[in-house]
């Protein structure tokens, strides 16, 4: 489809704008049918919508919530097209199905009419995501909960009409283009999880093996995680490596959100960055404290910050991070209760935090934590008693400064890989956006 010599009209839909004049705009009900039928079947193919694709649920896993009966839910063709009218503010949630099963009928199911191509509203539903244009038509108790379209919103919904061998030439287009930024976007995503694996292991080998480990003989350490250490390194209890370990306090609601001369930063765990190990210079959260309070929160430079309340089963709480007194200037700097401050004693600070860092990842938290309500929380009497590796205090500053300068360089690549992810994305979006509007020459 060439639009060199096109002539365009207003589509009269101010998300969309011009578009080719021998397109037409309907309405979604005049190109496809709402499907509300019932599978009425034992045992079907269960399908879940996914931004990845629909798929074959694995009602094995014992994740997400489960219907008692899935006798009612809606049958799924080839080629039906599954929209989530619940969530209108993640992105794209639609796609269209290439397998047969059932899906809950909370979903819209949409079978395609004659002279409409599937595959091509397949992505021009994704853009209505996209663009908010769904969202803009949503209703509910608030933005925040059950906003949601509903199915006479969608059914009346504007829909853009190319000739069917138009959307046929513009679907066919996108498949493979998309097809190759999706190949780029997974290689991109396949380089960052092996440099964080990479990180991972070799923080644990330096700070359990050291940096020459082929020149130096080995002893067993006693402790399943550390393994074997240098014959030279000792092990000892987190305790022995601390001045002091004190808790966070949260502080008071500031008056009429104003700061005065009671308020302080206080440092929560969503100020955390775990990759890098630092305290977030956009931590911006102030809140009213007590000269007591002040005088026994506050953050000194070098600081490991515990996480010790929260987490999950993928993510258990123990997480540490640096506090550098630099990236705030002045500021006198508190944290929050739900988390624990170590004070570094005859340890060097950064290798300190890259051997609690190595404790977090040889999945060790998971003994000291105590679990209720989904709510963990770190046992901070165990954690003071689990052990370290210890070697003397010159290797473990060049252990230190060499996982600092390895790990600043490996962050680095991420962040120009995860950058390059997100341009392709957008560029993904607006390609899609300007073939399903007539924009773009195919």
């Amino acid at each position: 489809m060439s639009n060199k010599n096109m002539e365009f009209k207003d589509s009269g839909i101010p998300w969309i704008g011009q578009i080719p004049k021998h397109w037409e705009v309907k309405k979604v009900k005049d190109g496809f049918y709402l499907k509300k039928d019932k599978a009425l079947i034992e045992n079907p193919v269960v399908l879940t919508l996914a931004r990845s694709g629909i798929k074959v649920r694995d009602l094995e896993n014992n994740e997400g919530q489960f219907a008692k009966s899935y006798f009612e839910y809606n049958p799924v063709d080839i080629d039906d097209i599954l929209l989530n009218t619940m969530d209108l503010q993640s992105g794209a949630n639609c796609n269209i199905s290439k397998i047969k099963g059932v899906i809950s009928p909370a979903y819209a199911n949409l079978r395609y009419k004659n002279g409409f191509s599937p595959n091509f509203y397949n992505y021009y539903f994704k853009i209505q995501y996209w663009t908010f244009a769904f969202f803009a038509h949503g209703k509910g108790v608030s933005y925040e909960n059950r906003w949601t379209l509903n199915n006479q919103t969608l059914m009346r919904f504007p829909l853009l009409v190319p000739p069917l061998n138009e959307q046929k030439e513009i679907a066919e287009f996108l498949d493979k283009k998309c097809e190759i930024i999706d190949k780029r976007l997974s290689n991109l995503e396949r380089k960052i999880k092996s440099l964080k694996e990479y990180k991972k292991s070799l923080i644990s080998e330096c700070v359990t093996k050291g940096l020459n480990p082929k020149n130096m003989e080995f002893k067993d350490s006693g402790i399943p995680w550390i393994g074997q250490i240098p014959k030279h390194w000792e092990v000892t209890k987190i305790k022995y490596c601390l001045k002091e370990n004190f808790g966070g306090c949260w502080g008071d609601d500031l008056e009429n959100e104003q700061i005065s001369q009671n308020s302080r930063l206080c440092i929560r765990v969503a100020d955390f960055d775990f990759d890098k190990q630092k305290v977030k210079q956009t931590a911006d959260t102030f809140r009213n404290y007590t000269k007591s309070q002040i005088l026994s929160t506050k953050l000194q430079d070098g600081d490991l910050i515990i996480e010790k309340s929260g987490g999950g089963d993928k993510m258990p709480v123990g997480r540490s991070v640096v506090f550098e007194q630099n990236l705030f200037g002045e500021k006198e700097v508190l944290f929050a209760n739900f988390c624990q401050c170590f004070r570094p004693l005859n340890i060097n600070n950064k290798f300190f935090a890259h051997a609690m860092k190595a404790f977090y990842q040889n999945n060790n938290m998971r003994f000291f934590f105590n679990q209720t309500t989904g709510i963990q929380n770190l046992s901070i009497f165990n954690i003071l008693n689990a052990f370290l590796p210890y070697p003397p205090l010159n290797e473990q500053k060049e252990i230190a400064e060499f996982l600092d300068k390895k790990c600043e360089k490996i962050d680095r690549l991420n962040e120009n890989y995860t950058k390059q992810i997100t341009a392709l994305k957008e560029y993904k979006k607006s390609l899609i956006y300007e073939c399903v509007t007539g924009k773009k020459e195919i």
